[in-house]
């Protein structure tokens, strides 16, 4: 008598579907722009601690997603990523503050760039991915996946990693990043233009020539 195999999970295959798609998007991306809002929720507090918005853009170039984003509120920020260097322009006190990723540059680019522009299959080498549910989300068909960073460094900022990925466009609507502390981030995305024109200025820092540059 023969047993027959049990079926395979259906998260299983539904994750494979949603790897394969953002693959095919990964395949054609040149950029992306999208607003955004930014929460750091804090735990001790049990309370959001900070709240931004802006504009963020995202590009392939030299090989590599570059992002760049325009922080309007509360405070105006211009946030950099680029040849593994995070700047940040700071309106208020004129300062831009430069942190050199060094060989720590592939933990950065895993969530700094997360699900916009890389491919799926490409996201297993740096997390354990699995598949928990699709649903909708501010009127778009997402599914949601929980990754675990195979780094211990990128695990001592991130314990896990929320990420919600449009069924249509194969790029991120939503992320949540949480920390061991409890605290966490999360960033949602809305208006996403894929593979639009996008400026030259906009990966360009706008500071003055006072502007003092803090190496760090």
């Amino acid at each position: 008598m023969f047993l027959a195999a049990a079926p395979a999970p259906a998260e299983s295959g539904d994750l494979e579907a949603v790897l394969k798609r953002m693959d095919q998007t990964a395949a054609t991306f040149r950029s992306a722009q999208a607003k955004f809002t930014w929460i750091q929720y804090n735990s001790v507090v049990n309370d959001i601690a900070d709240t931004q918005t802006g504009v963020i853009y995202f590009r392939r170039s030299d090989g590599e997603i570059q992002m760049a984003a325009d922080i309007a509120q509360p405070d105006q920020k211009q946030v950099m990523f680029s040849h593994g260097k995070i700047q940040i322009f700071q309106t208020r006190t004129g300062t831009v503050d430069v942190y050199d990723a060094g060989s720590h540059r592939e933990e950065f680019e895993s969530f700094l760039v997360l699900g916009f522009g890389g491919g799926g299959h490409e996201m297993l080498k740096s997390f354990e991915v699995k598949y928990l549910k699709e649903e909708a989300l501010a009127g778009v068909h997402a599914a949601e996946l929980d990754l675990i960073p195979k780094s211990e460094k990128v695990k001592q900022m991130f314990s896990h990693i929320q990420l919600w990925i449009s069924i249509e466009t194969g790029l991120s609507v939503q992320q949540q990043l949480f920390q061991s502390n409890g605290d966490y981030r999360l960033a949602k995305y809305s208006a996403i233009q894929l593979n639009h024109k996008i400026s030259e200025n906009a990966f360009k820092l706008k500071t003055p020539a006072s502007a003092r540059v803090v190496t760090h």
